[in-house]
């Protein structure tokens, strides 16, 4: 399906330069966003997918990592200002 939008000059030119800064086409970019947008795509997973595509799984970080990334972050700063 084709769909025209009307952009204002500066948004176009946005959306050029982040075409040619990943290398794919202005409607690849726009169907990415529009994507991302209406919740078709997960950032998260995608992210995982790339950084280790054997252990994939769709799944939301948990509460449970952010406790613990708490927790490192306060044991390095007690560590720091314990010197």
């Amino acid at each position: 399906m084709a769909l025209s939008v009307r952009l204002d000059p500066l948004l176009e030119s946005r959306l050029e330069q982040e075409a040619r800064r990943r290398g794919i086409t202005k409607s690849e970019v726009v169907k990415d966003a529009l994507e991302r947008v209406l919740g078709m795509k997960n950032p998260y997973a995608l992210l995982m997918e790339v950084r280790d595509p054997e252990a994939y799984c769709v799944c939301e970080p948990t509460s449970r990592d952010s406790e613990n990334a708490s927790e490192k972050v306060k044991d390095k700063l007690r560590a720091k200002h314990s010197l």
